[in-house]
């Protein structure tokens, strides 16, 4: 959806551009009639200025007068002006002379042009309040240099005569002023008595792609606070000089108020790159990998989470890799779980402390199931796992400390000093389970048969074959898998038990390796 709805398989160019506008309207006041020259002031970059209101001090020439009263200027003896001192609000400089300003203030006489402005307030309604039905031309040029490509506002069929309306005309660059105000929710008498900012914005958003588009979006706002109480609004002094016949210059001073229309270009345009593509379907799938960290961080940490959620989670995501030379497994068969048990041993492999790698594997059914002898029970009850067998071990041994079963036999290798129990209780031998899946011959005989369809089993080493097998179905059997074959122990009693059923010739058993 990203991918196409933003077209982040294209590559983006920003916009340069330039912007002209020509103002048109004519007003009438009671004293002149206010033309494009008169009301309209160059401004520096892509800006615009319209007089709305005007102070007006005519007939100034350079003289001395009495200062305006601020409150600095007033005066009651010329000890309190001092001479050639300029104050930041004065509109000359001081002569050191107290003067009257009228019948009832005195200020500092100054050297300046008089008379001073005497209007501090600009006038209600404002003068030029008619010029709402100016209208403004824009004109803007464009040119995205990735891509070579130029284009302008104004259509190839432009209508002179149209002004720009958001349903009946988008694309016409021409703009009555009193309709912009009214799009960024202003009104223009208001603010025409002491001015203000107007952005006017003009937004491209270039596809050059098949689907060819470009154009203007044209949007409206005030940029300017007209809350605040300190300099409201936005005005400036200007003067127009001229000479009288006896060649004194004079001037007429014009405090301006009016609007700031500032043209604000934004633009972006976007073309098909295939390494654009590349890249936008590169960083997705670098999502997923963000993804994953999310949801392992949160199964870790997040305490909403339950433990065995975050178990399971660990097994399918981590494998414990121990050197295979270093470390042993053992299976209880009255503990749910596998142990590892780093080497070397100082004591009996019994009683040696190791840690819990794996719960205990699903009941042996799978690959085994499969060359079961069909005269055989399909399952096992968990109540008949341990019952005794009528058929026992007849050879005899001393007891053992390590021993928990009764019926491990006697070694000095630390490594083989193992039971099957981890609490003393009813030797796994005894179990009809341990009969069916370890020591039976049709079974093992049928399982030697499904690797080795043709392997010879009247040969005279059968017993070594089925002794191997044996101990292969029970490593499946207790530890879920022969991944686990090189570095499981046996325990001592069903290593014999083995060994009994299906004899070497001789008795020279090499026994479990280590190193």
């Amino acid at each position: 959806y990203t991918l196409l709805f933003d077209k982040r398989y294209q590559k983006k160019d920003s916009v340069i551009s330039s912007v002209h506008t020509k103002v048109k309207g004519v007003a009438q006041t009671d004293k002149w009639i206010w033309d494009t020259a008169e009301y309209t002031i160059p401004m520096q970059a892509n800006s615009f200025f319209v007089i709305t209101n005007v102070i007006i001090t005519e007939n100034q020439i350079q003289s001395r007068c009495a200062e305006y009263p601020f409150a600095k200027d007033l005066c009651s003896s010329h000890s309190s002006c001092i001479k050639h001192s300029v104050d930041q609000q004065s509109n000359g400089i001081r002569t050191g002379r107290c003067v009257n300003y009228n019948a009832t203030v005195k200020t500092c006489e100054i050297m300046a042009w008089c008379p001073v402005e005497s209007e501090k307030t600009a006038p209600v309604p404002a003068v030029l309040e008619s010029a709402e039905n100016f209208t403004v031309l824009i004109k803007n040029n464009i040119h995205f240099p990735k891509f070579n490509y130029t284009m302008q506002n104004i259509p190839q069929n432009f209508n002179a005569s149209c002004t720009f309306n958001k349903k009946t005309f988008p694309l016409c660059p021409i703009f009555r002023l009193g309709d912009i105000l009214q799009a960024a929710n202003q009104n223009f008498s208001e603010m025409a008595i002491e001015g203000g900012i107007i952005g006017i914005e003009i937004s491209w958003d270039c596809n050059l792609d098949w689907s060819y588009h470009c154009s203007p979006q044209y949007g409206f706002r005030r940029l300017d606070d007209k809350s605040t109480s300190k300099q409201p609004g936005f005005n400036f002094r200007f003067a127009k000089h001229y000479k009288q016949q006896n060649g004194v210059e004079q001037r007429t001073l014009i405090k301006a108020y009016g609007i700031r229309f500032d043209v604000l270009v934004f633009g972006t345009a976007g073309k098909f790159d295939f390494i654009e593509l590349v890249m936008y379907i590169g960083s997705m799938i670098s999502y997923f990998g963000l993804a994953m960290f999310v949801i392992d961080f949160y199964i870790t940490y997040c305490s909403c989470c339950k433990s065995p959620v975050r178990i399971y989670h660990y097994k399918k995501k981590y494998e414990t890799v121990q050197n295979p030379r270093q470390v042993l497994y053992v299976s209880y068969v009255d503990k749910a779980h596998i142990t590892l048990i780093k080497e070397p041993l100082g004591m009996s492999l019994q009683d040696a402390e190791g840690n819990v790698v794996e719960s205990h594997p699903e009941k042996f059914s799978d690959s085994v199931g499969c060359c079961t002898n069909s005269s055989n029970k399909d399952s096992v009850t968990e109540e008949q796992e341990m019952q005794p067998l009528h058929r026992e071990m007849t050879f005899s041994q001393a007891h053992l400390k390590w021993c928990r079963c009764g019926k491990c036999q006697k070694t000095d290798k630390l490594h083989e000093q193992l039971c099957c129990r981890r609490k003393e209780g009813r030797c796994i031998t005894t179990s009809p389970l341990f009969e069916r899946l370890v020591l039976s011959r049709d079974n093992l005989k049928d399982a030697l048969l499904y690797k080795e369809p043709f392997l010879d089993l009247n040969s005279r080493n059968v017993n070594d074959k089925l002794r191997r097998c044996a101990f292969k179905q029970y490593i499946r059997w207790r530890f879920g898998s022969f991944d686990l074959e090189d570095r499981a122990v046996i325990p001592s009693c069903c290593r014999w038990k083995i060994r009994y059923t299906y004899p070497k010739d001789g008795g020279n058993y090499t026994g479990f390796k280590a190193i």
